[in-house]
């Protein structure tokens, strides 16, 4: 497994993955525009053949924070240390550019993300009622970054 920048031919995977594991559709442009604004909080996890299995979209729009906007593996590829792979090197890149926090976003009834996430030390911060596009409610967590 590899880690590199997202490229535009990354968009049919993303968008599936998202449409997938994350239940949302988004324009296919969305990706590139995001991407363009912080290059290197937008890593995709690749096979050996260079085919995407997963990638973190992350996003600064606040001074000094980061967000997860986006994070999914392929269904065929969990459980296998690559969403390990991808968050940690997301937190050491959010350190590196001086970040103090990072928050996410997740569907309260996914108790396998708010999970994996409490083993990067996020917390809930606050309930999001009908968060996402089919009325489920959020939690937004977050975490420090020392």
């Amino acid at each position: 497994m590899s880690l590199r920048g997202f490229r535009p031919s990354d968009v049919p995977f993303v968008a599936a993955v998202v449409a997938d594991a994350l239940h949302e559709h988004y324009d296919p442009g969305l990706y590139a525009s995001l991407s363009a604004e912080w290059a290197d909080g937008f890593l995709i996890a690749a096979d050996p053949s260079e085919v995407p299995v997963g990638f973190l979209l992350g996003v600064s729009q606040v001074d000094r924070e980061a967000r997860v906007l986006m994070f999914a593996v392929d269904r065929n590829h969990r459980e296998r240390g690559v969403g390990s792979l991808l968050m940690s090197t997301f937190l050491d890149r959010c350190r590196a550019r001086g970040f103090r926090r990072t928050t996410l976003e997740v569907r309260v009834s996914n108790a396998t993300a708010i999970r994996f996430y409490a083993r990067y030390q996020f917390s809930v911060i606050d309930l999001l009622k009908g968060y996402y596009s089919d009325g489920e409610n959020g939690y937004q967590m977050a975490r420090p970054l020392p």
